[in-house]
């Protein structure tokens, strides 16, 4: 059973190696060395200005992100740890790997959450819209729980909107590299919350970033990985 959860919640990130019978390949078969590598935006650099400069893109994604790809490639490799799908890697590690794997995760669900930018937000719809209106109220009651929680994470961490397999959705504040997968979460939508993601732009103003990027969130994937959270589908 616990290997079918974690299978589910594979599928609904829209991650590689969804099926029981890989996984358990995995744990029988000779160690080999997982090679990750950097995603590639479905949208040009600048597209998310003024939201997001393409500056901070740029050093965000082929600075940051490439960085924790090489140094979790590197670690992987001088431990001889057997090749694991990535999900399952942030779940069962710790340390240094843990580290920069769960930095690597949360990058890839967040660089694809975007859109280009637009003068008006848009709103989530379907099932999950629902859910937000009958948890917190209203989308704009939900915005303002979601940035308030955001200023309030002391240093750096990530700021998520997750559910469990019922849907039920909570807002969670990770500190450094943290990831809601840990506890059995589907991640629906994050925010990076350690300066080099917003400094650039917005200097010491969290706050204002974080009411700014709702410009950019492309509710359609976010709500892709809520209607999917447990159907073995790749939701993008």
């Amino acid at each position: 059973m616990r290997r079918y959860l974690l299978t589910l919640l594979l599928a609904s990130l829209g991650l590689p190696l969804t099926s029981s019978s890989t996984l358990q390949a995995q744990t029988t078969s000779p160690a080999t060395t997982q090679s990750y590598e950097l995603i590639k935006l479905p949208y040009a650099s600048d597209a998310l200005a003024p939201v997001i400069s393409k500056r901070t893109v740029e050093l965000h994604h082929g600075k940051h992100l490439a960085g924790y790809v090489s140094k979790l490639n590197s670690l992987l490799k001088e431990s001889g740890m057997p090749g694991s799908d990535l999900v399952r890697l942030v779940r069962y590690s710790s340390g240094a790997i843990f580290d920069n794997a769960g930095q690597l995760l949360n990058h890839n669900l967040y660089f694809l959450q975007f859109r280009p930018a637009t003068a008006e937000a848009t709103k989530p719809v379907g099932a999950l819209a629902k859910m937000i209106e009958a948890s917190y109220g209203s989308f704009e009651a939900f915005q303002k729980a979601f940035e308030q929680a955001g200023v309030s994470i002391f240093g750096s961490g990530w700021l998520w909107l997750a559910c469990d397999a019922e849907g039920k959705l909570y807002i969670d504040k990770e500190p450094n590299a943290g990831n809601p997968v840990v506890r059995g979460l589907t991640p629906l939508l994050g925010i990076d919350i350690w300066e080099h993601a917003y400094y650039l732009d917005y200097e010491n103003r969290r706050a204002e970033h974080l009411k700014q990027v709702w410009r950019i969130i492309d509710w359609e994937v976010v709500g892709k990985r809520y209607d999917r959270r447990a159907e073995g589908v790749r939701p993008y």
